[in-house]
């Protein structure tokens, strides 16, 4: 796809670290397949990973978790593991 950020580049599939942050809660996930320009190198989530992000945050927080740093993995379901 072509990259909505510089106009100039292409995506291609490739993997990142999401931090997510809310209140005194933050989430680390790492190798979190994107797509990233091979121009400016701005990535883009699949909305189902984003999703399932957020989700998982979201759970996290309520069981009171101040700080998780996590290594996404995807099967048939997502599933996340703790490092």
């Amino acid at each position: 796809m072509k990259c909505a950020m510089c106009k100039r580049g292409e995506t291609k599939p490739g993997i990142t670290s999401v931090l997510l942050t809310r209140d005194n809660f933050t989430l680390v996930m790492r190798d979190v397949p994107v797509e990233i320009c091979d121009v400016c190198g701005e990535d883009y989530i699949d909305g189902e990973i984003a999703k399932n992000l957020y989700y998982m945050a979201e759970k996290m927080q309520e069981q009171g978790t101040l700080l998780d740093v996590r290594k996404y993995q995807y099967q048939n379901d997502p599933v996340c593991v703790t490092e």
